[in-house]
């Protein structure tokens, strides 16, 4: 099938590799502009426009899928457009430019975590089993008939970052199995069937952690929050960066010498051996890498000996 391609970052470069791989003809891929990375701000292409220059791929570079693009892509004369993670939205008329229309794949179990950040929100939301989605794309939001679908399940602590590389990877085969449904049959598709949910856009302060609540519940909101916009707890008023936070192999020790329970306040860390213990309202937590506010990214442990081995966060 001769198709057009739009995405931008990593998670969507498999997509457009099993296009090629499977003998579609890619005829050409819309990803969005140069943007400036790094302390130096230096312009850098999407992961996916680096794909398909290596693919020798014809590229059209656009944060807007405006006039120009329908132009472009209309030259193209595509059978399909084919739309993983682009961040932008296709407006009519450019949605049923190609012949049989768009499709999308989305990760989550439509209608359920519909928008930007579904894959975040479902992990803070402290789901392990996340699944992939392709469906017909619609002028409303993540709403048209889905075609193919598929689960994987996760382990807690499983990171946001984790996730999506899985389920990039994981995911081609429904993309697959979708245009193969409408080759065979170009009205192929079911309706959306269930309770709608919606995964809005992140935001810095989706990451600060709530350490008042259940072990599982923290270490669910950092698995979503990490590595974007990334979990970060207060220490002494400032932004304390949690990197890597996981379940502890043992519980810790909270027994005092004649072996009576000690009370210890959520939020305390405490060095144990080398361990670094995040003490929660019912049970605790690793803390395995931190970052300071102003500072690189360092060893728990060795942040924590400069404060005596024992702080409190918030």
């Amino acid at each position: 099938m001769r198709i057009i391609f739009a995405g931008t970052p990593e998670f969507a470069v498999p997509s457009l590799r099993a296009l090629v791989a499977r003998g579609h003809e890619v005829a050409g891929v819309i990803t969005r502009e140069d943007a400036p990375l790094g302390r130096k701000r230096v312009l850098t292409p999407s992961p996916v426009a680096d794909a398909a220059a290596e693919l020798g791929l014809p590229v059209l570079k656009a944060n807007k899928l405006d006039d120009a693009a329908l132009a472009w892509a209309r030259d193209l004369q595509a059978d399909l457009g084919v739309i993983v993670a682009y961040g932008g939205l296709v407006r009519e008329p450019l949605l049923s430019e190609p012949t049989h229309g768009w499709i999308n794949l989305h990760f989550s179990d439509l209608p359920r975590w519909r928008g930007a950040a579904p894959v975040q929100r479902a992990l803070a939301a402290g789901e392990q089993t996340l699944s992939v989605t392709a469906f017909r794309l619609v002028a409303a939001l993540d709403a048209g008939d889905v075609l193919s679908r598929d689960t994987h399940d996760f382990a807690p602590g499983t990171t946001a970052g984790a996730a999506l590389t899985t389920l990039s990877e994981f995911g081609t085969g429904a993309l697959m199995a979708a245009i193969d449904a409408i080759a065979a049959d170009p009205a192929a598709g079911e309706p959306q069937v269930g309770e709608t949910s919606y995964a809005h856009k992140l935001t810095r302060e989706d990451g600060k952690l709530d350490l008042t609540t259940p072990t599982s519940a923290v270490l669910a909101q950092w698995a979503g929050m990490t590595p974007e916009p990334g979990a970060y707890a207060l220490h002494e008023d400032a932004a304390l960066k949690l990197h890597e936070l996981r379940p502890l192999a043992q519980p810790a020790d909270t027994d005092d010498a004649a072996g009576a329970a000690v009370a210890v306040a959520p939020g305390t860390v405490t060095l144990v051996g080398g361990t670094v213990v995040l003490q929660l309202c019912d049970g605790t937590l690793e803390l395995v890498r931190v970052q300071p506010a102003g500072k690189p990214a360092m060893a728990a442990a060795d942040w924590l000996r400069g404060r005596g081995g024992n702080t409190v966060i918030s």
